[in-house]
């Protein structure tokens, strides 16, 4: 009766560390993704525009953003 209590009490930690220690690497790869491809936002979007020579107005800043926030609903 011990060793069945025992070898649930290893099973329960050995599942607690393993849970514990793919949290914090799956963390780490999604802030390390979210540093080194931002997510898109308006003054990124002003910049590529001023990159090609246009002044973009506001309804096509809205319009990429929703477009964009549109495609990334979808995935």
């Amino acid at each position: 009766m011990g060793q069945l209590w025992s070898s649930i009490l290893y099973a329960l930690a050995g599942a607690l560390v393993g849970a514990a220690i793919t949290f914090f690497l799956t963390k780490r790869k999604f802030e390390k993704d979210l540093r080194e491809n931002p997510p898109i936002n308006e003054k990124m979007i002003r910049a590529m525009f001023l990159q090609m020579g246009r002044k973009p107005s506001e309804a096509q800043i809205r319009q990429i953003m929703k477009t964009v926030n549109s495609q990334k609903n979808k995935k």
